[in-house]
């Protein structure tokens, strides 16, 4: 039997990374299957996750890793991995902890939704404001 290290190592090399070492990330509840956002992976991310058993992805725009609710306390606790059959795109079912998925206080990020005037209308509303989450950003 392989060791946890040598498991972890094993399920990275069967991802199929993008030019820059990333992966998409869904983070879907692992209870009623709504998406709730979607993120990034590096090699780094992804053996994180599964090593803490909670999400961890990598910012773009922060070239950094960061796990979901260090800021916010609202964290996705790991329940099942998935790929999807091309093996470049990695799905996280996850118990997403206080409800709160998205950076705006909803529980999705995906609350937009396109309507026949070819618009966009607002489908979730805001369970807690970013100021109430995140302190108020100066």
């Amino acid at each position: 039997m392989k060791d946890a290290s040598d498991a972890i190592s094993n399920t990275l090399e069967q991802v199929h990374w993008n030019e820059q070492g990333l992966v998409p990330a869904i983070a879907q509840d692992y209870h009623s299957g709504e998406v709730l956002m979607l993120a990034w992976m590096n090699r780094q991310a992804l053996a994180l996750t599964l090593q803490e058993q909670r999400a961890v992805y990598w910012s773009r725009s922060r070239s950094a890793l960061w796990r979901k609710g260090e800021s916010s306390g609202h964290i996705q606790r790991l329940k099942e991995v998935r790929i999807d059959c091309d093996a470049d795109t990695v799905l996280v079912k996850v118990e997403q902890v206080g409800g709160i998925a998205c950076h705006t206080g909803r529980r999705s990020c995906f609350y937009f939704r396109h309507n026949n005037d070819g618009g966009w209308e607002i489908t979730d509303e805001v369970i807690k404001t970013p100021d109430a989450i995140y302190g108020k950003l100066e």
